[in-house]
């Protein structure tokens, strides 16, 4: 599935970022599948053999299985003589010669979604630092799963079918552009321009669900910030709600707020709502 391409090309980043703020030659990981129980093996950064590749490991089973159950980092100094941890995988990591290995989960919404790996071919104990840093990668991935997940939601919730285009007041759609706010308001936090640029288009799309008025143009000229006010306005957001939201002080959202309203030919703030959603810029 694409979704899952683009969650394994997330595990491949965070392990580059990994190797490069702790030093360590040696990561790899993979996502937890649908049950919760197996973690596949599918991305490897620095290693010297296949051995991991593909590898399938159980919760509760080995470092990472460790990891996956208590839903934590954990880390050995020596895998091969650890006591801390089972030794189902001991051929696959001994093929690679691996002894201090770390193992930090990837968690969103007390789930554990994957595990990510860092290791090194001598037994030395791993530092907090180097741990810190791997749960900082890990995180990054946190991230942009969350993104996805609230966009394929709304998303979701956009095509159902519902009732007549006059009714969409009801709750989904409520849902939507809640979704759409939301997303808009996370963009600008995302230090990743890939995965920025993909979070603004799944917004576009969005907001494309509603087609614009006759004669109203697509994006009536409004700037990326006032569309992101006029999402948090549309939410029922105060100035100062907005501006928290949006990591702005409320005068800058006042501003953006009146140049949004003189774009649109609106008077109010809620005339600057509906005449946004006539351009087909809200949902």
């Amino acid at each position: 599935m694409a979704a899952d391409t683009a969650e394994s090309v997330e595990v491949r980043a965070a392990l580059v970022r990994l190797r490069r703020a702790t030093g360590l030659p040696v990561a790899f990981g993979g996502l937890v599948d649908s049950g919760g129980r197996l973690v596949r093996i599918s991305e490897l950064s620095g290693t010297a053999t296949p051995a991991l590749s593909s590898l399938a490991v159980s919760s509760g089973n080995g470092l990472g299985g460790k990891a996956v159950a208590l839903a934590r980092p954990c880390a050995v100094s020596d895998y091969p003589a650890s006591r801390q941890i089972s030794h189902e995988y001991d051929a696959a990591v001994a093929a690679e010669g691996l002894c201090s290995v770390l193992a930090v989960p990837v968690v969103v919404r007390r789930r554990v979604r994957g595990v990510l790996y860092g290791a090194l071919r001598t037994a030395q104990p791993l530092g907090d630092r180097t741990l810190g840093a791997a749960v900082a990668a890990a995180r990054d991935v946190e991230q942009a799963l969350v993104v996805r997940d609230a966009a394929r939601e709304a998303l979701g919730v956009a095509r159902e079918p519902g009732p007549a285009a006059g009714a969409r007041g009801d709750a989904a759609w409520e849902e939507v552009r809640e979704a759409h706010g939301t997303l808009r308001a996370l963009a600008p936090r995302i230090a990743d321009p890939r995965l920025r640029a993909e979070l603004l288009s799944v917004c576009g799309r969005l907001a494309g669900a509603v087609a614009p008025s006759a004669g109203v143009p697509r994006d009536a000229g409004l700037s990326p910030r006032e569309v992101d006010v006029l999402a948090c306005i549309a939410a029922g957001a105060t100035n100062a709600a907005a501006a928290e939201r949006l990591g702005l002080r409320p005068e800058t959202v006042k501003g953006y707020l009146r140049s949004a309203m003189r774009r649109l030919g609106a008077h109010t703030r809620l005339e600057a709502v509906v005449a946004a959603r006539r351009a087909g810029v809200l949902p």
